[in-house]
């Protein structure tokens, strides 16, 4: 598993947490996911088998949010 944080743009209301939230959550490899309203980031496990920050930060995009920056640990 690789631990990844994603900073996103300013989140401005509960909604905005809860579409990230829902999908991320949906993304096939993905575990121990966080959203941090207050601090807009996103942090996750993923299986590299299955998914990537990429991918995850793609996901995030579609539903309507600038991912501005990525980190795999």
């Amino acid at each position: 598993m690789q631990k990844i944080i994603l900073q996103l743009e300013e989140l401005v209301c509960p909604t905005c947490l809860q579409k990230i939230e829902t999908a991320v959550g949906n993304i096939d490899g993905v575990q121990n996911l966080k959203v941090l309203f207050n601090a807009s980031k996103v942090k996750a496990e993923i299986d590299p088998e299955k998914t990537t920050v990429d991918a995850v930060a793609k996901v995030i995009e579609s539903v309507g949010f600038d991912v501005l920056s990525t980190k795999v640990r």
